[in-house]
């Protein structure tokens, strides 16, 4: 899962809104008062110019509507709903595929847009298979599990180039291919799971409520994180958690699995793993990226441009424990990491001490301000390596790296929309892209790990 400022999901902190994105919106909604919709018509994109965020339903006010549609599934768009048009509205259904026709339960709207709950596929599309672990789905854990795996991939390639000709502006973007997972299943190296003595529950958090969904076996972790929960699970039925605790990060490396809290003296305090020849260690509450075995390609494709030597500064902003920060090391003079979460950062330095990169270091506190307040000490940048929670980097973090004008950028992204929010700001600030390269670090959901490397033009 992408990081957080606690370490763990990094779903939490938040972005702002780049700006031009309310012109854009205004000037998008007289375009389409003027012409009907077409999906072949880019500039008549009911959804070009739109904040992600409103596209989803905790975004609308709740106004319930005693309503079923039938309509056929447009597309999948950002955040895994299917886009339907029906009764002059817009109508985003969950855990639909392209092509699907089907019938849909109106819950809520917001003026011309409604969100919708699947009642019945009249008619699946190609893509759609029998999800193998249909108890799974109230968890909101895999909700792309009910597409074939080729399916899921080309839905978020066209995710990705839906939101950088929409948000980022690009008027006809290249296809962009995902790399797959090695495995589909079963990949998660850590997670975090909630407890509910009153309800004696022990899983996942459902999505868009407070309600534990009760988990016996996760399909989504590695093996032996579901011996820890099933560990757990039999302390909960036996009163043995902690009283006090409902929340419980697990995490697994090479060497075994960590706990927090730690339970058990088989919990490690400190994990190791290595990635593409290089060693790191962290904890169950510092992020480090969950399905290991594609991190080595990820690693590669953000040191895509990087040269073998240089002697210029390379920066690494939200670093975590250093895992590019090191492979970048080695090949820049001098390197420096940006981390908020102090637990991360101390890792991030034992892991560049540990890889004896000197001239390295590693500093502790929010990006925007780091970016603020060294802006002119730190001197020319030949590349900045930049990879933000979901939320993005954010109008005010754009900013700032404008302001330091590296002479590349390598953007590693985990959400679609917020990249091409910042791309807009990014291409309208004197940089090109390069490339583009997706990678499938999240199979069974609606997220894909985006590599988007920049150039400056000036």
């Amino acid at each position: 899962m992408p990081k957080q400022s606690g370490g763990g999901d990094r779903n939490s902190r938040t972005g702002r809104r780049a700006p031009g994105n309310r012109q854009v919106a205004r000037d998008q909604r007289r375009a389409r008062r003027a012409a009907p919709f077409d999906a072949a018509d880019v500039t008549a994109d009911p959804l070009a110019g739109v904040p992600v965020d409103r596209l989803q339903p905790k975004a609308a006010p709740v106004v319930p509507v005693a309503e079923e549609i039938e309509a056929p599934i447009e597309r999948i768009v950002p955040g895994g709903s299917g886009l339907a048009f029906a009764s002059g509205r817009t109508v985003f259904v969950a855990n639909t595929a392209p092509g699907d026709t089907v019938r849909a339960r109106v819950d809520r709207t917001r003026g011309k847009v409604a969100f919708a709950s699947l009642v019945e596929v009249l008619e699946p599309g190609p893509g759609r298979i029998a999800p193998p672990n249909p108890a799974f789905v109230a968890c909101g854990g895999a909700d792309f599990q009910h597409l074939s795996y080729q399916a899921q991939l080309a839905v978020k390639g066209e995710i990705v180039r839906d939101c950088l000709r929409r948000l980022a502006g690009i008027a006809d973007p290249p296809a962009v291919t995902v790399a797959p997972s090695p495995a589909e299943w079963a990949y998660r190296s850590r997670a975090e799971w909630r407890h509910d003595p009153a309800l004696d529950r022990f899983g996942y958090v459902e999505h868009g409520t407070h309600r534990v969904c009760d988990v016996v076996e996760d399909p989504m972790v590695v093996p032996e994180l579901n011996v820890v929960l099933a560990d757990l699970r039999e302390r909960a039925r036996r009163g043995a958690l902690p009283e006090a605790t409902t929340e419980f990060k697990v995490a697994a490396g090479d060497d075994g699995v960590g706990v927090a809290p730690a339970l058990d003296p088989t919990h490690r305090a400190e994990l190791r793993r290595v990635v593409g020849g290089e060693r790191y260690r962290y904890d169950a509450e510092a992020f480090f990226q969950a399905n290991h075995a594609i991190l080595p390609a990820l690693v590669a494709e953000a040191m895509r441009f990087a040269p073998p030597s240089d002697p210029g500064l390379a920066v690494d902003l939200y670093c975590g424990v250093g895992l590019f920060t090191v492979p970048i090391g080695r090949r820049f003079a001098r390197v420096i990491g940006v981390e908020g979460h102090a637990g991360s950062a101390v890792f991030a330095r034992r892991n560049l001490a540990d890889a004896g990169l000197a001239d390295a270091r590693v500093d502790t506190g929010g990006v925007d301000r780091w970016l603020a307040a060294h802006t002119r000490s730190v001197g020319p940048v030949s590349l900045l390596v930049l990879d933000p929670p979901r939320a993005g980097a954010g109008e005010a973090t754009v900013a700032g790296i404008l302001r330091l004008n590296p002479k590349r950028i390598a953007y590693v992204s985990c959400d679609p929309a917020t990249l091409g929010r910042d791309l807009r700001g990014l291409l309208g600030g004197g940089y090109a892209i390069e490339s583009v390269a997706a990678l499938d670090l999240f199979p069974q959901t609606h997220h894909v790990e985006t590599v988007v490397h920049l150039a400056r033009t000036g």
